[in-house]
């Protein structure tokens, strides 16, 4: 069992030490990779690689659903989301971290609620301030080089975005575009879990960007590069976060869904 969940983006496929896998089946088939459960500063953590150990998965196949529902199973309340976006902005420069306030969904033909009829029961939880504010107040404590807020615009992918798109999206005064913060974010919700995303800076999007536009080289080599900080970072966090209630433990109250997990839906 562990308390915390993380989340690991591209080129992020490790971080436990001494870690022992833990196979969860779920109702929506196989996580990314079977979770790996260990000690981080003194808390019990479960990690899941969401592209895959061998980054397999584009990310719109990557089974959000799966991925949150193995970590709630295994108790986890609280999920840190680390992930490489594109900066929207010119002062957002590659390496940058950043803790987002607000998303916007842009993705199409994915999977986006455990909640989708027998036997588990429709139910609308509401995203509208989508990150837990506690996690995000633990995450910008831990460094003031951290950016706090903006609005991420969650792309399809695999491709990057036009420049028409991209300028598109920085004219509504959006901040960073990524590829995966959707539905994750909101399947965390559904099940009453904390929730918090942890963007790394690594390109100029293109509208912002002169030259060719964004490669996935040059993604994956800063993302590369600012690994062993963001582990740090997660490290500190996983040791500051409180324990106890949360607001986004009550994201269920008064739904038909309140008392599910002491059902046998649950299992």
């Amino acid at each position: 069992m562990a308390e915390i969940g993380v989340i690991g983006g591209s080129g992020f496929y490790s971080f436990l030490a001494d870690a022992r896998p833990v196979p969860v089946e779920t109702p929506f088939g196989p996580p990314s990779e079977p979770p790996v459960v260990g000690e981080v500063n003194g808390r019990e953590v479960a990690f899941i690689p969401r592209h895959g150990a061998d980054h397999r998965l584009p990310p719109h196949r990557v089974n959000y659903r799966a991925n949150l529902w193995a970590l709630h199973s295994l108790g986890v309340r609280t999920v840190l989301g680390p992930c490489a976006v594109g900066s929207l902005r010119p002062e957002l420069t590659p390496g940058t971290i950043v803790v987002p306030d607000q998303y916007v969904d842009r993705t199409w033909g994915r999977e986006h609620t455990v909640y989708d009829g027998e036997p588990r029961p429709v139910v609308h939880t509401s995203p509208a301030d989508p990150y837990c504010p506690v996690t995000r107040r633990t995450v910008l404590a831990s460094s003031n080089e951290i950016v706090d807020g903006g609005t991420m615009v969650v792309i399809n992918g695999p491709r990057f975005s036009t420049r028409a798109e991209s300028h598109w999206h920085a004219a509504q005064g959006w901040s960073l575009v990524g590829m995966t913060g959707a539905p994750e974010a909101s399947i965390a919700r559904e099940l009453a879990m904390c929730y918090t995303s942890v963007a790394v800076v690594t390109d100029h999007d293109a509208g912002i960007a002169t030259g060719e536009g964004v490669t996935q080289a040059e993604v994956f080599a800063v993302f590369g590069r600012s690994i062993e900080r963001l582990k740090a970072l997660l490290t500190d966090v996983i040791g500051r976060l409180p324990t106890g209630d949360c607001t986004c433990h009550h994201s269920l109250d008064g739904t038909a869904a309140e008392h599910l997990w002491t059902t046998q839906v649950a299992r």
